[in-house]
Order: C-alpha cells, then sequence, then structure tokens
C-alpha cells in the first residue's frame, strides 16, 4: 500500500516540475510558483511515505524503474506548453491522487495501522489545499 502511493507520488512530484518548467503565457509566474509548490508538497509526502515503508520493516521502492511501473496517475503529455493545459493536467494528477490516498486511508485502518492512515489524512488533506488552488485557476 505504501509502495503503490509513493510511486503516484514522485509521479505526482515530475508532473508538477514538468509543468513548473514547460509552463507559457500571461500567467506564466503565478502558475510556474504555484507547480513549484505543488512539486514540493508531492516531494513531502515522497519523504514520508518512504520513511514510513521502511520503519515497518519494508523497502522503498523509489527507482525510475519501479515508479514506472507501479503508477497509476494519467500519464503527463510532453507536448503542453500553455498555462491552461498544465492546469487541467496538474489537476488531473491531484484529483487521482488524492483519490488514491483516501482509499489508502481506509485501507490503512481496516489493517488496523492508525499511524499510517494518519500520515495518509494529512498527505489528502495537503493534495485537496493544492487541488483547490490548481482548480481556481480554470474559474472563469
Amino acid at each position: 500500500l505504501l509502495n503503490a502511493r509513493l510511486a503516484d507520488a514522485i509521479d505526482l512530484n515530475m508532473q508538477a516540475k514538468q509543468a513548473h518548467w514547460n509552463v507559457k503565457g500571461p500567467t506564466f509566474f503565478q502558475l510556474h510558483e504555484l507547480f513549484d509548490k505543488v512539486a514540493e508538497t508531492a516531494e513531502a509526502a515522497v519523504d514520508e511515505i518512504a520513511e514510513r515503508a521502511v520503519a515497518l520493516g519494508g523497502t522503498a521502492e523509489g527507482t525510475v524503474d519501479a515508479v514506472a511501473k507501479a503508477t497509476t496517475l494519467p500519464p503527463y503529455a510532453l507536448n503542453v506548453k500553455e498555462g491552461r493545459g498544465h492546469v487541467e493536467r496538474i489537476a488531473q494528477a491531484l484529483a487521482h491522487f488524492g483519490e488514491q490516498v483516501r482509499d489508502a486511508i481506509e485501507r490503512s485502518e481496516k489493517l488496523g495501522d492508525k499511524d499510517t492512515a494518519d500520515l495518509f489524512t494529512g498527505i489528502s488533506r495537503d493534495t485537496d489545499k493544492y487541488l483547490w488552488f490548481v482548480e481556481a485557476h480554470l474559474q472563469k
């Protein structure tokens, strides 16, 4: 369970960096900064999830190969340039990640691991906050 969400969190981090590096358009600066904050938040989740997996006696599976095989996030199109396209894709990734994390909360609770459920609850809260921030850029 932890490694499944670790793969998604690493992928989310890299997708946010992809948007951060490549965004263009009239809202460049605001989106460039926002995508960097999304990436930082995802990176913090990566560290927490990986450390929890190891603390429980497992191995954190964070190699590029492991992440590519395990991520459940939709692939990020490399031809996106304009701000709105990046916003749509990051919103999609955040929404999907949030769904997976909420499922992980429930599964952790069913397994009787309240600490892991609590870890995922904090990640869910941060994910929802940044989804709100990103989706605000889709409003008309």
